[in-house]
């Protein structure tokens, strides 16, 4: 057993205490002993059906007027099941699996020779099998460089305060709208609309905080085999002052590429005026080749997303009105319990680094424990069956 490599992190930003609503991959705080689950987490579980009839969620244009989220994707809207891994990559990730598996204790923040503590419940929660192979993936196979990767994205989660990110906190930023999850593309990905017309604060690092904030909450609302969202843009009506800095950018690129890799499925852009063009240009160089194949500039969006799941606004039948009242505890109330539901079945999996996705987000396939065919915890943390 041993401590991680110290590396380095994007720069910390103060938040307040933490409330109830956690972060992408973040559990509450759990005794590494137990495995059961406890009241608190049990009280929180619901089904799925359950959760949205409780909501109320629409299901398509259909529905009338739109308020609140779309409960699921339509039925024809399926993810791309995941390739087999081949024997080196089975090799590699079997390798990282190992390396991570073994650290005891983690950098508190990005600098030299910070102090260490240990590593959390949430922490190896968020060690998926998926998540391991998606900075494989990221790293381009390269096993030292995704083990380094998934190390600096733990200390960055912790000094950023990504779970202290709260509803409460956030909720004056999102008052206008300018950022909804609504409904999911053809491939059955979340959609993250950002609409900059309806920017209401002041350049601030609770901007940015945000943007973090609001994909933790896409991520949590990810359906089973599902790792990456679809994000839209819509300049239209966009004012000079409105948009992101140059620095802002620059930040957003950074976390988006460097913490959450192949979470981007696509990015659809439209309206986008001659002055966006040049901030893309200033920018495009900041942009990793890969993740700049999926930018798409003022296509036909209902090619991409379902007419009766995407907004009018942007070329669809959704007929959506935001009411922060009514939207901001409906999306936050739903991704709760998704989490909640999520945490629990880590914790009767046995609390494994290496869970699968896939029976976390259902609870219908196997978990670790069982495709190993031991009792729940009760395997120590060795190579998994992939």
């Amino acid at each position: 057993m041993s401590a991680a490599p110290e590396t380095q992190a994007a720069p910390a930003t103060d938040v307040p205490a933490q409330s109830q609503t956690a972060g992408l991959n973040a559990a509450p705080e759990m005794s590494t002993g137990a495995t059961e689950p406890t009241a608190s987490v049990n009280e929180l579980v619901k089904t799925e059906k359950n959760i949205e009839q409780e909501l109320e969620l629409p299901l398509s244009a259909a529905d009338g007027l739109i308020q609140k989220p779309f409960a699921r994707p339509l039925e024809d809207a399926k993810p791309t099941p995941p390739a087999q891994l081949q024997p080196d990559q089975q090799a590699k990730y079997a390798e990282v699996f190992k390396s991570v598996s073994e650290w005891t204790t983690l950098p508190t923040t990005s600098a030299k020779n910070a102090p260490t503590a240990p590593i959390t419940d949430s922490e190896r929660m968020f060690m998926t099998r998926e998540c391991i192979l998606r900075y494989l993936r990221a790293s381009k196979w390269n096993v030292s460089e995704a083990t380094a990767r998934i190390q600096r994205t733990l200390t960055w989660r912790r000094e950023y305060g990504v779970e202290k990110l709260t509803a409460d906190y956030i909720s004056i930023e999102n008052e206008t709208g300018k950022q909804v999850i609504l409904g999911y593309d053809i491939s059955g990905r979340p959609c993250l609309y950002l609409i900059p017309s309806k920017q209401n604060t002041e350049t601030s690092d609770r901007q940015i905080e945000h943007l973090v904030f609001m994909l933790e909450r896409v991520i949590d609302l990810m359906g089973p085999d599902q790792e990456t969202l679809a994000l839209l843009v819509n300049f239209k009506e966009t004012k000079s002052g409105q948009n992101a800095s140059i620095g802002q950018a620059k930040q957003t690129l950074n976390f988006l590429q460097n913490h959450y890799p192949e979470r981007m499925g696509r990015a659809l852009v439209i309206n986008m005026p001659f002055i966006i063009h040049g901030f893309f240009r200033l920018i495009t160089p900041f942009i990793d080749p890969q993740t700049r194949q999926k930018l798409k500039f003022n296509e036909d969006l209902r090619q991409h997303v379902p007419p009766a799941q995407l907004m009018k606004s942007m070329g669809g039948d959704v007929e959506f009105r935001y009411d922060h009242a009514t939207y901001w505890p409906t999306l936050n109330k739903l991704a709760d319990q998704r989490r909640a539901a999520y945490t629990e079945r880590w914790i009767q999996g046995g609390k494994r680094i290496g869970e699968f996705e896939n029976y976390l987000k259902t609870g219908t396939g196997p978990s670790l424990a069982q495709s190993e065919g031991t009792p729940n915890g009760a395997a120590s943390e060795t190579q998994p069956a992939v």
